[in-house]
């Protein structure tokens, strides 16, 4: 690997400080191993950067993306896909995603091991992968894909990567459920403990699985390491998963004030995903989402900024995710614009790089601009922590690099 000198930037480093003008950040192999105002290159230097005043930040991450979700309509896309031409569109994702500036993102639910075994191997040019295998759900659950007109696992006879999951009941199918995840290697463990939008058999607000079988959920994963994430949006939902011990919350959309201050004094984290609500309720209908579903949708939409705001005047570690399918994914920049309507524009990008890492268990390697750090750092064209709308730009992000490898070149 070589020395990379990025001069003439201004860092926005993530750890809470004001940006600096005029810096230098030196990378050598993997690592940052200086970041100074007005530093100087080293004689060592392989390549020189110059960013011409651009900002120099952390690798953008995102807690909840879906790269099984080829299609939009994941109600139907096992059906409608071979599985070798599946794997193939989530690799193209996989790169796509990548070259938008996100070094780091947390597959809630769908993409195995293989995939982020392709990525670490080097078989596929895409971001550091956490993968939570299957989801588990509930028959008739949000991760039920079934019709209700169909009978026994209908997954079983179609594409075998994408959107596929666990159908558990009880505590001890959870256990295995959970242990089977583990064994094939999940890096996190997902559980809908509520309703969802996308699903056939169930409405938003309701409750699935209990705290009895969210516990065990919990035991099983922190006995091998792991920690559980959990789709929710009601406020009773939440509350069952932060007594069970849930790490993070997914969604939160319904979520009232006295839930939000029970998060904020637990410490549970909380991964808000705006931007697909909005983007579904827009063009959900042409993409062959079916009325029930966009209902659902609708009211996950209208009240998704509202629990935002009592998460953030309480105090919650509100982390970002994106959760957008499809084609979709594309408009991962809505998702910091949607958020900056409630949280300033620094303490965005702050949740979208520092407090995912920790949430990740990799703010000692991850998450900031500071020697000692994996180098996983983007190039911006602008100032995003004053104007956030900057990475709407598709020329926003013309530098990309992830472990000290320079992935993406396209300063003129």
């Amino acid at each position: 690997m070589s020395t990379i000198a990025l001069t003439n930037a201004t860092v926005f480093d993530a750890t809470g400080a004001e940006p600096v003008e005029g810096a230098t950040v030196v990378v050598d192999g993997e690592l940052i191993v200086d970041v100074a105002a007005g530093g100087a290159v080293p004689a060592s230097a392989d390549r020189v950067i110059d960013c011409g005043g651009r900002t120099v930040m952390p690798g953008l991450m995102d807690a909840h993306v879906h790269i099984g979700a080829i299609d939009v309509n994941i109600l139907e896309q096992h059906r409608n896909y071979q599985t070798s031409h599946a794997a193939l569109k989530m690799g193209r994702i996989l790169n796509r995603t990548l070259m938008q500036g996100y070094t780091t993102v947390r597959d809630a639910g769908g993409c195995d091991a293989g995939f982020r075994q392709a990525v670490e191997q080097g078989d596929i040019l895409g971001p550091r992968l956490l993968v939570s295998n299957a989801p588990l759900s509930m028959t008739g659950g949000h991760a039920d894909w079934r019709r209700p007109t169909e009978r026994g696992n209908t997954v079983e006879c179609c594409s075998q990567v994408g959107m596929n999951a666990i159908v558990a009941d009880g505590p001890e199918e959870i256990r295995k459920g959970v242990r089977e995840n583990i064994r094939t290697g999940a890096d996190q463990i997902k559980v809908m403990a509520s309703g969802g939008a996308m699903s056939p058999a169930d409405e938003l607000d309701t409750i699935q699985y209990s705290p009895e079988e969210l516990r065990m959920a919990v035991q099983t994963a922190e006995a091998a390491g792991k920690y559980v994430l959990a789709h929710a949006y009601s406020s009773a939902a939440i509350r069952n998963c932060v007594e069970a011990g849930v790490r993070s919350i997914e969604h939160g959309n319904l979520m009232d004030e006295a839930t939000a201050a029970l998060l904020a004094e637990v410490g549970t984290y909380l991964v808000p995903t705006l931007s697909t609500y909005e983007l579904l309720h827009r063009q959900g209908a042409e993409h062959g989402v079916a009325p029930e579903p966009l209902e659902k949708i609708r009211m996950a939409h209208e009240q998704g900024l509202r629990s935002l705001e009592y998460a953030y005047r309480a105090g919650v570690r509100i982390a970002s995710g994106s959760d957008l399918l499809g084609p979709m994914f594309v408009h991962k920049h809505r998702e910091l614009s949607l958020k900056a309507e409630i949280m300033p524009a620094a303490a965005v990008l702050i949740a979208t790089t520092r407090v995912n890492a920790e949430l990740f268990g990799l703010a000692d390697r991850l998450g900031t601009v500071e020697a000692g750090k994996l180098a996983d750092l983007i190039v911006v064209d602008g100032r995003p922590w004053e104007d956030i709308a900057v990475f709407a730009s598709p020329t926003a992000v013309p530098v990309v690099i992830k472990g000290g490898d320079l992935v993406k070149y396209e300063l003129s």
